[in-house]
């Protein structure tokens, strides 16, 4: 079993990715971070499995982006 919660509120994935909880509920609204909606004030949570699928994800994205947009640099 692991060391902390299972689900995580939109603030704690802010700090996770160091952003604002602004984003996070953007990513969650659009459907980019799955979440469920909890209650009739419709409290926001996120389950870490999910969050760190996610991260992985955006390594695997991030490296494709890489890869297709090698850096190069100018002489200046």
């Amino acid at each position: 079993m692991s060391s902390g919660p299972r689900f995580l509120t939109l603030t704690d994935v802010a700090e996770v990715l160091n952003t604002s909880s602004a984003q996070v509920y953007a990513l969650v609204r659009r459907g980019e971070l799955p979440a469920i909606k909890l209650g009739g004030r419709g409290q926001w949570r996120v389950e870490a499995a999910v969050l760190e699928d996610y991260i992985t994800q955006l390594y695997a994205d991030t490296k494709r982006f890489v890869d297709s947009h090698p850096f190069v640099e100018t002489e200046g």
